[in-house]
């Protein structure tokens, strides 16, 4: 099969949840060997409503439709932007110094400071006043990927032989953020050498992206070709990142995806998309499992330590 007509595996979530022992395992397989290989895979059968889907993103296309000025009173400063919205071409690629042709809001999980996994770095979430249920549909959504997020990660520490929990448990009550994205048309905001989004390896364990309103995600193969990856109605692509091939030691390596710019004019549309970036707990340490720890391992590090660095090196903190 040629590196152009590669398609990243497809496994269904509710055949792991409630299948027979031959569904389950098969899905435990598919799903390691997929993002051993790709760094992908789609999920079907996820349990996220689709009703939910539409209607937040008919909340986000509300709310960036607003003037600059009624975006703007959202930023939240000296946040990082870990919460609220971030600007247009503010956020870079590590190793990049033009911004991505893109602007965003975050939402992030709501825990009080008195929680033991509360971190100082994130502050609370910020609501559009303009936009009467952005904050519950959002939260739903956080919610719900939140939950099958954890179920693909107990299948994926199944796959490693390890304990069922050793991934969802990182993840627990962790500091994960659903990011709503805006890709407006290039004709009148293109920034000279900038890209939607640069090619780049996501810095959490896996992230959870419901289908894309329009084309432009690829991904890069082991062998160093780019491939298109289809975000379907009713799947959910799943990626692995920094973390996760920290704590697996490369043998799940983080990908490296990209989001193109619009080949021509009549694929110069506006775009949304809706990444949900799984992240481990502040303290929790990010060390490499005894079960892949051969040849050379990278030191311990806190999950915050490391997530500071990498918002350091794309520019969200200066």
């Amino acid at each position: 099969m040629s590196t152009s007509a590669r398609r990243i595996p497809l496994v269904n979530l509710s055949h792991y949840r409630s299948g027979s022992p031959r569904e389950r395992a098969r899905f435990v397989q598919v799903l390691g060997d997929a993002l051993k290989e790709f760094g992908f895979v789609s999920v079907e059968g996820h349990g996220v409503d689709d009703a939910l889907i539409r209607r937040t993103y008919s909340d986000v296309e509300y709310f960036f439709k607003l003037s600059e000025d009624a975006k703007r009173k959202y930023t939240v400063p000296g946040g990082a932007g870990q919460r609220g919205y971030t600007g247009y071409g503010q956020e870079h690629a590590k190793n990049r110094t033009v911004g991505d042709l893109k602007e965003f809001w975050h939402v992030g999980r709501e825990l009080s400071p008195n929680h033991p996994h509360f971190s100082p770095h994130y502050g609370p979430n910020v609501w559009p006043a303009e936009v009467e249920s952005f904050r519950r549909n959002t939260l739903d959504l956080f919610g719900a990927l939140d939950s099958a997020a954890a179920v693909m990660l107990q299948a994926l520490a199944e796959y490693f032989g390890v304990a069922r929990d050793t991934f969802s448990a990182m993840a627990q009550d962790g500091n994960s953020i659903l990011r709503l994205i805006h890709y407006p048309p290039l004709r009148d905001r293109f920034i000279p050498g900038g890209v939607r989004a640069a090619e780049h390896e996501d810095i959490n364990l896996i992230t959870l992206l419901c289908e894309g309103t329009a084309s432009g995600l690829e991904l890069l193969t082991r062998d160093g070709e780019w491939i298109p990856v289809d975000t379907l109605r009713g799947q959910i692509v799943v990626d692995s990142g920094d973390m996760l091939s920290r704590v697996t030691n490369g043998v799940i390596p983080a990908t490296t995806h990209r989001v193109v710019n619009p080949k021509n004019a009549e694929d110069d549309t506006t775009r949304y998309s809706m990444p949900f970036f799984v992240h481990p707990y502040p303290q929790c340490m990010l060390e490499t499992l005894p079960i892949t720890a051969t040849g050379t391992s990278l030191p311990p590090i806190t999950a915050d330590a490391f997530l500071q660095q990498r918002l350091r090196e794309i520019g969200l903190i200066k």
